[in-house]
């Protein structure tokens, strides 16, 4: 190569350089800042229950916020309570001959019960006080959820380790799915011992908990894998992409997927991270309601994760095999 396309060469990478730092840099901001900008209740479920007059009178309040709840109502506070422990609303206001009374669930969500606290004790006459009961108290070790929030990072770094060390170890077919479930095993194991036994972070069963933790990073692991065994080493970019960039950010773990943006909180749920979020929180505090689909949604991911790794072993097997046959000449034809 002569030495004026050489310099032409190395002017485009620096060029692209100067190019890519700064839309990285955006693309950045705007998956981690925007959400946390526009947060807001949105269609955010809650419930009221009591006498008709006063919840048409309470719901016509709460419509006042346009787009804000999604309000369901409940004949009385024992199947308001139920709601809230099968995750079906984040709180209810009860309305009973004594008076109006807050039903929240910190374990939720902290941020939720918070605003839910702030919007119905502004409507309470000056000089008197609106009772709050917390339904599904957050854990002890974890009373504003920044553990369990600053948990899905270090997961989704697990995940993305594994599927790389397997990636450049060169491991295939049926040792890369060993290597991807012997390590999401551990490091569920590791996750849980912390959290929940050292932090008291956690406090739902620990078997569970450590299960969630393990199908998080075999997900996470499976998909970086699988994404490089059929696209190469771009694979793991894009892998970065879902996981790292948009994953966490969108996945309302330290608020909720209903105060992000639209449609950033349900895409979110379909990502890794917001799934595990999610299926945490169920497992952790709920006794497990709700945790089916966060679950399903884990399980799809690391599904999908080792069988494009297996596609991706059988294809360059397919192709090595190939390649000794082209290499032979063929004979020559008799003249």
């Amino acid at each position: 190569m002569s030495a004026t396309g050489t310099a032409a060469g190395a002017g485009r990478r620096t060029i692209a350089v100067m190019v890519l730092i700064p839309f990285a840099v955006a693309l950045t901001l705007w998956a981690f800042a925007w959400p946390a900008a526009r947060t807001a209740p949105r269609e955010l479920p809650i419930g009221v229950a009591g006498p008709a007059t006063a919840v048409s009178t309470l719901e016509q309040d709460l419509a006042r916020h346009a787009g804000a709840f999604e309000v369901h109502r409940y004949a009385d506070g024992a199947a308001a309570r139920a709601a809230i422990e099968n995750r079906d609303v984040y709180g209810a206001v009860v309305v009973t001959p004594g008076g109006t009374e807050l039903l929240t669930a910190s374990a939720a969500s902290p941020v939720v019960a918070g605003l839910l606290r702030e919007a119905v004790t502004a409507r309470a006459p000056q000089g008197t006080g609106i009772p709050v009961t917390d339904v599904v108290a957050a854990p002890a070790g974890d009373p504003r959820g920044a553990v369990l929030a600053s948990s899905l990072l270090p997961l989704a770094l697990a995940g993305a380790a594994a599927g790389v060390a397997v990636t450049l170890l060169g491991l295939r077919g049926g040792r890369a799915v060993a290597a991807l479930t012997g390590a999401a095993a551990l490091a569920g194991a590791v996750g849980a011992a912390l959290a929940h036994s050292w932090l008291g972070a956690l406090g739902g069963n620990w078997w569970a908990e450590a299960g969630v933790l393990s199908l998080t990073v075999l997900a996470i692991g499976s998909t970086f894998a699988g994404l490089a065994a059929l696209m190469g080493k771009p694979g793991l970019g894009l892998g970065a992409l879902l996981v790292i960039l948009l994953g966490n950010p969108f996945s309302g773990v330290s608020s909720a997927p209903e105060l992000l943006p639209a449609p950033v909180g349900a895409l979110g749920q379909w990502l890794p991270p917001g799934a595990a979020g999610s299926a945490l929180r169920s497992v952790s505090s709920f006794d497990g309601a709700a945790a089916g689909g966060p679950l399903l949604v884990l399980a799809l991911w690391a599904t999908a994760g080792l069988t494009a790794v297996a596609l991706g072993a059988r294809r360059r097997i397919e192709s090595e095999e190939q390649a000794p046959a082209a290499a032979t000449p063929a004979p020559a034809r008799a003249g």
